[in-house]
């Protein structure tokens, strides 16, 4: 059964749907998936081996530009790449006017969730079928719940995210061994303050005398970087880094630190030794998905403490060292 997956946007969003594509591709192997998403998020769609191909949308950019012929050609060429493909069903898991929109256009019957379980109620509206999946548990257990009942299986009890970076993402001329800092997110309230990261990356270095690296996605981000950088030299800044770069980056690491931010998400996904710093928002809703090798520390005007990071990410790392 060819099947189109309407997950659009953001990066989180589309990690925590992964181990929900990892469940079909082993419960009903028999589907073809194909994926459409936001362009700048495709590269995360792709790290799955299941989803045989990733269509790309620019809503972002669209939408800005309605007046412009370009984009009605875009969208138009869209659409007729979709319904080209002839999928026998779209399942819309976002749950959005946006995305029950996007999910029409393919223009096959349309799964998703109820009316009392989608984000904005309405979309539920223009499914042909739509499913019941109980709100205030994870994403990702939402996300297998609904993949569950779509495709007519029983979740598996083992959650897996399955992801594989391409060999083409390899980057060269990384230390052997060495930690990822992401300092960066969406809001300053949620950072780090900088004195916290050169006294955690003091400790680390003392440890074991690796590498760190700080990558960055705007310039902001990366003067905040080369600052820290300049204090220590034992502290690496990152080229400009594709996703599929990033995610090489990090699935080489010894260990992750990070703040809330969708590289964290990721990097829990690779399966790596991850703690999560959360300043102003709950981990229980943005966290990542705990594990012997992945906590998360802190929460609303909760600030955690370098020491308790830095003991927090050796502890993850001897777990993970003893699982394997």
């Amino acid at each position: 059964m060819k099947t189109l997956l309407v997950r659009l946007s953001s990066m989180g969003d589309l990690i925590h749907t992964m181990p929900a594509v990892e469940d079909l591709s082993r419960m009903r192997p028999d589907i073809e998936l194909h994926w459409l998403c936001e362009a700048g998020f495709a590269d995360i769609a792709r790290l799955h081996p299941f989803v045989k191909k990733v269509h790309v949308m620019r809503w972002r950019q669209w939408r800005k530009q309605l007046q412009s012929m370009d984009v009605w050609r875009e969208m138009g060429r869209l659409k007729d790449d979709l319904r080209g493909q002839r999928f026998d069903m779209v399942l819309d898991a976002q749950g959005l006017l946006k995305s029950a929109l996007f999910a029409k256009v393919a223009n096959a019957p349309v799964t998703g969730l109820d009316f009392h379980s989608a984000r904005e109620r309405w979309a539920a509206l223009s499914y042909n079928q739509s499913y019941a999946v109980p709100k205030g548990r994870s994403a990702v257990w939402r996300n297998r719940a609904l993949f569950a009942q779509a495709f007519g299986y029983e979740m598996p009890s083992e959650q897996r995210f399955g992801l594989v970076v391409p060999p083409e993402a390899a980057l060269t001329g990384l230390a052997p061994h060495y930690y990822v800092g992401l300092h960066a997110t969406s809001r300053d309230s949620k950072l780090w303050p900088v004195e916290r990261w050169l006294a955690l990356f003091d400790k680390l270095h003392q440890y074991d005398k690796a590498v760190i690296y700080l990558p960055w996605g705007n310039e902001v981000e990366k003067q905040r970087a080369e600052q820290m950088a300049a204090e220590r030299p034992f502290v690496q800044v990152c080229d400009k880094l594709s996703l599929l770069q990033a995610a090489y980056l990090l699935g080489n690491a010894a260990g992750i630190i990070g703040v809330d931010t969708g590289l964290l998400h990721l990097a829990n996904a690779l399966d790596k030794p991850v703690v999560g710093i959360y300043t102003d928002t709950d981990p229980v809703k943005t966290g990542v998905q705990e594990s012997p090798w992945a906590v998360n520390l802190g929460n609303v005007a909760d600030i955690p403490i370098v020491d308790e990071v830095f003991n927090s990410l050796l502890a993850c790392m001897k777990a993970k060292a003893e699982a394997v």
